[in-house]
């Protein structure tokens, strides 16, 4: 398909886009002009099947493909009132892909959709590998007040170390830090936080704000007593989690967060990279 064709029918779809109760809609009588049917009848057969592919994908047929009424021109600035239907972006997508990809109007259709799932695809996950590093980010911050909590009340590095470890021992139902970096199989001098799911990371750093605050709140001094309530917030951290089906020492190992980083650096660089040609 040639680029000029791309590019028209690209600025036709986004241009017969309009709002309806702040939703993206497109005019079904408009879309039938842009996908290359002449007749509405042959197009209403495609909406068909696109309807069947939503209800097999048990999505609410109604939700995406609304009837309406439209006023079309006919001669002598005349006026007629026929069917119409509005549709959301996923109603467009599902009748792309039922409809005649010998069509290059449909061709580009389905590819543009191919496209648009697979973007959508890459922010999602660069939402979730944003939020992990945050979380991990956080939790060093947290950790760090507490170690410069407990400091100040007589525990040095190596009673950290321990406390955080028997924090761990707690909130992993018995597994060690040690246990739980050699059953991740997580490299030797690497932190096993490093490469623990969103969700542990935020759990060991509610666990370790929670001593934080009750080493203040409750006066606390000595590695005995702080280990102890550590292990108390780790134990019930533990707990919430076990009652809504989550074993912390059962979820898989993710991906080393620093190289997680890095990506999103790299994609940063990319980025602004790309934005200074465009000025230039």
């Amino acid at each position: 398909m040639k680029k000029e064709l791309i590019i028209e029918l690209f600025e036709k779809f986004e241009g017969a886009c309009y709002l309806a109760n702040n939703l993206e809609c497109w005019s079904a009588r408009e879309l039938q002009e842009i996908l290359g049917y002449a007749e509405w009848r042959n197009f209403l057969k495609v909406i068909d099947k696109a309807k069947t592919a939503c209800e097999n994908a048990d999505v609410k047929v109604s939700d995406h493909f609304v009837d309406v009424n439209k006023m079309i021109e006919i001669g002598k600035g005349g006026q007629r009132e026929v069917d119409d239907m509005a549709l959301t972006r996923y109603a467009c997508y599902l009748i792309a892909q039922n409809g005649d990809s010998v069509k290059s109007e449909i061709s580009f259709a389905q590819t543009y959709f191919a496209v648009q799932t697979r973007k959508q695809e890459i922010i999602e996950q660069r939402i979730l590998d944003m939020d992990r590093v945050i979380a991990r980010d956080k939790l060093t911050k947290s950790e760090k007040k507490l170690s410069g909590i407990i400091y100040e009340r007589g525990v040095d590095e190596m009673g950290f170390a321990l406390i955080r470890s028997k924090g761990d021992h707690a909130l992993f139902g018995g597994f060690s830090t040690s246990a739980m970096k050699h059953k991740l199989m997580i490299p030797d001098g690497r932190p096993l936080a490093d490469f623990l799911p969103t969700l542990t990371i935020k759990a060991k750093d509610f666990a370790a704000e929670l001593t934080s605050h009750n080493v203040i709140e409750k006066d606390l001094s000595g590695t005995n007593k702080i280990s102890d309530e550590h292990v108390e917030n780790n134990r019930a951290v533990r707990k919430m989690l076990i009652e809504r089906g989550v074993k912390p020492e059962a979820l898989p190992p993710a991906e080393d967060v620093k190289k997680i980083q890095r990506k999103l650096d790299g994609d940063e660089r990319k980025l602004l990279k790309d934005i200074k040609k465009k000025k230039d």
